[in-house]
């Protein structure tokens, strides 16, 4: 059991014996009453979406999940390839059940998963990722006014807004829930 003051995005619910990934969580916290968590989840067995408000003290059923490093190794026509960092077990992800993860995704890299049932249910992508810029426009300087960005295009296709001094080559810091530069980074 979970208080619902304490489900956070990426954890695994039961609702009418199915498993529910919490996609989305807002709390609030109105004036008077109990402060409340709004939840949108989605299936893992049919990908339908389930919305609930639950007060914050209220106690809900978790799945039983397992969290394992991986690395991400390639991906094909149909799926994400990973390998278990300690037993080698290979794990593959169907590309259709979590394309919104191909941009995060760096061969080589580790990420977590969450396994419940045998089956992979989510890919952990870490809050902030380094990319190297593969396409970028050059600006010529005094063109701009302060604050200006540009489109660039980074290694897996992600494209981000960045200022106009960032080149082509160069790695920059992204934060994966906003799309949004963070910095760049000297290495």
């Amino acid at each position: 059991m979970i208080r619902g003051g304490d489900i956070v995005k990426g954890s695994c619910l039961l609702q009418k014996g199915q498993p529910y990934l919490v996609v989305e969580r807002e709390f609030h916290n109105p004036g008077k009453g109990t402060a409340i968590a709004r939840i949108k989840m989605k299936s893992i067995k049919d990908g339908s979406v389930l919305s609930l408000t639950i007060p914050t003290q209220q106690e809900v059923e978790d799945a039983e999940v397992a969290v394992t490093a991986c690395q991400y190794q390639y991906s094909d026509l149909d799926n994400y390839h990973f390998m278990d960092n300690e037993s080698y077990d290979q794990h593959e992800v169907p590309i259709t059940e979590m394309e919104d993860k191909k941009y995060y995704l760096q061969e080589g890299q580790s990420y977590e998963l969450t396994i419940w049932e045998g089956k992979v249910i989510d890919i952990k992508i870490p809050y902030k990722v380094v990319f190297t810029v593969a396409e970028s426009e050059n600006y010529v300087k005094g063109d701009t006014v302060s604050g200006a960005t540009k489109p660039i295009t980074t290694e897996t296709g992600l494209t981000v807004r960045v200022p106009l001094f960032i080149k082509q080559g160069e790695k920059i810091l992204v934060n994966t829930e906003t799309n949004e530069y963070v910095e760049r980074v000297n290495a």
